[in-house]
């Protein structure tokens, strides 16, 4: 969705389609971020099992 939104703003301009890019992206980072955290945690997890 994120490629298309950017292919189809890129072609007409519309800027409801940046917009759309523009949130997947901060999504996507958001993702991300979340998944990193829980893999640096994962050894502490591990010591209290």
């Amino acid at each position: 969705m994120r490629d298309f939104s950017w292919k189809y703003f890129m072609k007409t301009g519309d800027v409801d389609a940046y917009l759309l890019y523009k949130q997947m992206n901060e999504q996507n980072g958001q993702e991300e971020v979340f998944q990193q955290a829980s893999v640096e945690e994962l050894p502490e997890l591990e010591q209290e099992l």
